[in-house]
């Protein structure tokens, strides 16, 4: 019986094995297409992806000469079954390898893949696995999102450059919005209308227009992020409207001196202080021209959270604060 997703689908999964999303070839290409100069000679690794049925190796083993890969390494966790769906039932893990075509036909032939048996489960925590990141020079995969937070600081503990699927939701996570603050990690080009569809027949998707799509589940919110400096991350938002003159049209915060501003469009050009913009500012954010003060999204009062805004006493949108550098 499948169950009808809602909002709070993603904390469900959590708490069970389907906290499994894969993830289609068309998002892939459509947001790995910025980045073919930076795969140049490198070591890719998909570590939370079934390879005979990951789209990922699906791509990077299909466009390998393209990318002039180094090699491609993707692991399985407990799964050998070519089955989406088989909750990992199997005993044994697996990890391929492919180092490019042999035969000239520009196809991934079963014989020029090697496979081998992990003793471990396949986690990416696991000892052999951190040997295979240890290895590999970027990291490109949709891992757990209730693992994100755990995931993202291995990746930075070990200094690894990344491409992953996150929700947009994990930009408040303290730990997640630090690194972001920092200018360590940031969002990539994204999905078309910020929400992806997953191959998932663990949820019933009601979607109920045009984006309803048999067999998957479309989630809102859906985004990438990465540590690999793109052309869209230096591109400024173009701001036209003025705070002078027009100072009621920005209220302040109750609670932090700062102007709400509702949309990225309405940032004014000749505002000095702080502003409190939506979460999904920072699909636009560019660090050459706004600078990252803090966020607005809990009731918590620490170094990066300022509590929730409110204006009015009315409670308003979680918010990120920002400061133009370029008035």
């Amino acid at each position: 019986m499948k169950k009808k997703v809602s909002n709070k689908f993603l904390h469900t999964a959590k708490s069970s094995k389907k906290d499994e999303f894969y993830t289609q070839l068309s998002d892939i290409e459509r947001e790995l297409k910025h980045y073919k100069e930076h795969f140049k000679d490198k070591t890719v690794l998909c570590n939370c992806d079934d390879p005979r049925v990951s789209n990922f190796f699906d791509y990077f083993s299909k466009n390998f000469e393209h990318l002039k890969l180094k090699k491609l390494i993707t692991t399985c966790y407990k799964n050998q079954n070519a089955d989406l769906f088989s909750e990992n039932k199997s005993e044994k893990a697996i990890y391929l390898e492919y180092d490019g075509d042999k035969n000239q036909n520009r196809i991934p032939d079963p014989e020029e893949i090697s496979k081998h048996h992990l003793k471990d489960d396949g986690d990416f925590r696991s000892k052999e696995c951190i040997e295979l990141l240890k290895k590999s020079d970027i990291i490109v995969t949709n891992p757990p999102f209730s693992l994100f937070r755990e995931y993202v600081a291995q990746l930075i503990e070990y200094d690894k450059k990344f491409i992953i699927i996150g929700h947009q939701n994990s930009i408040t996570y303290r730990e997640i919005f630090k690194l972001i603050k920092e200018n360590k990690i940031w969002l990539g080009y994204g999905f078309n209308r910020n929400m992806a569809h997953f191959i998932n027949r663990h949820y019933l998707d009601y979607a109920a227009d045009l984006d309803h799509k048999e067999g998957m589940i479309r989630v809102s919110g859906v985004v990438w992020f990465t540590n690999i400096d793109i052309e869209k991350r230096h591109e400024d938002v173009i701001l036209f409207k003025k705070y002078k003159g027009n100072e009621k049209y920005y209220p302040k915060y109750d609670n932090y001196n700062a102007i709400n501003i509702d949309k990225a469009k309405e940032i004014p050009m000749d505002y000095k202080g702080i502003m409190g913009v939506p979460i999904t500012f920072l699909t636009k954010h560019n660090p050459d021209q706004f600078e990252i003060i803090g966020q607005m999204v809990t009731t918590k009062v620490d170094d990066f959270n300022h509590g929730y805004p409110y204006i009015n006493g009315n409670k308003v949108y979680a918010r990120i604060l920002i400061k133009n550098k370029k008035v």
